[in-house]
């Protein structure tokens, strides 16, 4: 049979640019294999469901317009025979007609749009081996989550932090599918740098508990983002998805999160051990900043130099009396109070006048 004449032959070339939609090779690490291709079929099957469901309202409303429409004209067409109608009332009904007529084309263009896109929506791998023109055949192009602009993070961490450190203390699954449900816009990267930031917090003052807590939420938000990209979703439309199946996973399921887990809590306390050893460091490095800033000119220590010095040297140093150093150095040894007074000039503690040296004293 000719595919191109013109007489009863079928034209097959409307079928060259089939675009069937399979990605089954694409799997998440945060989700055992099996379960996440259970997870996009069952995901595809919803949004094809609630796509064929939008049609067929489409229609029923379509339908009822249109009944509404003829019972509103007959009776305008009996009103507009009879002699005694009340004028006002028909005006009503009149204007009801046109309102009908209106909301009919609008029904009857959306019901159109509907089956336009119906039409040019691809084949999937789960309607393509079905029996043909059964049922709608879809397969819905993935939502995107909305990306923050440059500096929106922060303040998106600052606007949300309580709703962030309260997700991160739940515990059970289905009180953070609902919190989620609740919060929406929680699902997403910040939420989940967030969480990181507070495991890392919570190692460094030590309080290892709470810690392991917020990490194992912070796998959970990570999941839940990983699983919306392997899924090509918007995350905050596939959580459900993730607790359903976390909650009647089998034991490959939970090891694999539980890997995460620990890989995660190892990474934060290596964070917060570097963190640690780096402000070690400063603050080593600022202490030998301080102390060279305390050094005297001629490169010795003030305070180790004061603490070397005679009670009586000391004293005068303390009431910043010049006689009572001069006397103070005249009660040592002349060689042990030019020892001393060299110190004190070489460690600041002592400034003389310009052409003042010890042996003024």
């Amino acid at each position: 049979m000719s595919s191109t004449g013109t007489g009863t032959g079928i034209d097959y070339s409307t079928w060259d640019h089939i675009d069937v939609s399979d990605d089954d090779d694409v799997t998440s690490p945060y989700v055992d294999t099996p379960s996440l291709f259970r997870m996009r079929h069952r995901v595809r099957l919803e949004k094809m469901a609630e796509f064929q469901q939008r049609g067929e309202d489409l229609q029923s409303n379509f339908s009822e317009c249109g009944r509404l429409l003829e019972e509103a004209q007959e009776r305008l067409q009996v009103m507009e025979e009879g002699s005694q109608a009340d004028e006002v009332e028909l005006i009503e009904v009149r204007a009801e007609v046109e309102k009908m007529r209106q909301d009919k084309k609008q029904f009857e263009k959306m019901l159109d749009q509907h089956k336009h896109e119906e039409k040019r929506l691809p084949w999937n791998v789960d309607t393509i081996n079905k029996e043909g023109f059964s049922k709608s055949i879809v397969n819905m192009k993935a939502e995107k989550a909305p990306q923050n602009k440059p500096g929106e993070d922060e303040k998106f961490v600052e606007k949300h932090a309580k709703e962030i450190r309260h997700f991160g203390m739940l515990r059970r699954y289905d009180d953070s599918q609902k919190y989620l449900s609740d919060n929406p816009h929680l699902v997403c990267d910040e939420t989940a740098n967030r969480l990181v930031a507070i495991c890392i917090d919570y190692e460094l003052d030590e309080k290892h508990g709470l810690m392991e807590q917020v990490a194992h939420q912070a796998i959970v938000m990570q999941s839940i983002l990983n699983l919306g990209r392997a899924l090509k979703v918007d995350p905050r439309g596939c959580f459900r998805h993730f607790f359903l199946t976390m909650k009647s996973a089998d034991r490959s399921d939970r090891d694999a999160l539980e890997r995460e887990l620990e890989s995660l809590k190892e990474r934060v306390r290596n964070c917060a051990m570097m963190t640690m050893e780096e402000a070690r460091e400063e603050l080593e490095e600022e202490e030998k900043e301080e102390k060279f800033r305390r050094l005297g000119p001629g490169g010795l220590d003030p305070v180790q130099v004061y603490e070397s010095l005679p009670k009586d040297m000391q004293r005068s140093f303390q009431e910043k009396n010049v006689e009572m150093l001069r006397e103070a150095v005249a009660k040592l040894h002349p060689d042990e109070g030019k020892y001393h007074l060299a110190r004190c000039v070489d460690s600041g503690l002592w400034v003389p006048e310009p052409g003042e040296d010890e042996n003024d004293l």
